[in-house]
């Protein structure tokens, strides 16, 4: 008996529960005969043009990836580096968590079907990650900003929102700032965690204690590459970084043309707060979001007065994209893997 509450007692348990709390709420907010009505306004053409800007947007989401192992002298067939973005994103969408999860296998990929070193593989992805999150969290804190002022939500709640956004936004930025001069983060927290580590390592076996040690000297050696790739490889950066732009000016794009065809054309703010909504989501400890994603839809078309029902659609629609992507990514990385 005492198991049993304990195992109640788990996180996974009460994300579990909160996902059904959201389902629920959604049912009783939306009419699923209106949620088919808004979908059976896509017509085939629709759903191809939907198709071909996803696939655009899939296919730039590399380009800073290619651009760092380029310029590490590490070269890598673009087409192949999309392949294997492709089946990170099955891995991190299927992942409990905020879209992370499948670095791992990129850095995999490329170590066993290219021979790029291990530091340098490291190295490119914790690069193309750290861009990534720059680039998104600064859309995050910009829509955050906006959403605030606004008045979408005011008073205490719209600064703890903004505060959220400069906070993760702090992250990336101060990340790449230190490695720009020369600096060590990643080696800070390893230090730090080797204390925590070790005082319990007589409880573990030999040969985990030597894995932690071979996989912090391998982050030691890869943020010093990092560290010399920023300051050796500015142009790089700059690209990397312009590169980002284009894929987020995409995907603004693509979340519009989805909305259009669904019967709501937004404003630019207006679609600006809906985005936020749903990419603020999207981080929540969830596979994929699932729950967060959809209430967030229906609750930002109900503050911007539109039919919810169009939300849920969204939702939907946002939801058998990326399985079907994710899918096809796990099928892919089982190939290549």
């Amino acid at each position: 008996m005492v198991t049993s509450w304990k195992q109640v007692w788990r996180p996974r348990y009460w994300l579990w529960l909160a996902v059904l709390l959201l389902l629920l709420w959604i049912l009783q907010t939306v009419s699923l005969r209106e949620v088919w009505q808004v979908l059976s306004r896509l017509g085939p053409g629709q759903i191809l043009a939907l198709v071909l800007a996803n696939g655009l947007i899939l296919v730039t989401m590399s380009g800073r990836w290619w651009l760092v192992l380029g310029a590490q002298g590490n070269p890598v067939p673009y087409f192949t580096l999309v392949g294997y973005r492709l089946a990170a994103f099955g891995v991190s969408y299927f992942t409990p968590g905020p879209h992370f999860g499948g670095e791992p296998l990129q850095v995999y990929l490329v170590r066993r079907r290219h021979g790029v070193p291990g530091a340098a593989a490291v190295a490119a992805v914790t690069l193309d990650k750290l861009f990534e999150m720059l680039v998104n969290f600064s859309f995050l804190l910009g829509g955050l900003i906006f959403v605030v002022q606004q008045q979408v939500f005011s008073g205490p709640a719209g600064l703890l929102m903004a505060g959220v956004g400069l906070g993760m936004l702090a992250v990336p930025v101060l990340t790449l700032a230190t490695l720009s001069r020369g600096g060590a983060p990643f080696s800070w927290a390893i230090r730090f965690t080797d204390r925590i580590f070790l005082e319990e390592s007589r409880r573990l076996r030999f040969v985990r204690v030597r894995s932690y040690q071979a996989a912090a000297g391998l982050i030691k050696t890869s943020e010093r590459q990092a560290a010399a790739f920023c300051r050796q490889h500015p142009g790089a950066l700059w690209l990397a970084g312009l590169v980002s732009m284009v894929n987020w000016l995409l995907m603004v794009a693509e979340y519009w043309l989805a909305l259009h065809f669904l019967g709501a054309t937004l404003t630019p703010a207006q679609t600006i707060i809906a985005l936020t909504a749903a990419r603020m989501a999207i981080l929540f400890p969830l596979p994929g979001g699932l729950g967060a994603l959809e209430a967030s839809q229906v609750l930002a078309m109900q503050l911007l007065g539109l039919d919810p029902a169009i939300g849920l659609s969204l939702s939907l629609l946002i939801r058998a994209r990326d399985v079907v992507v994710g899918g096809i990514g796990l099928w892919w990385g089982g190939l290549k893997s």
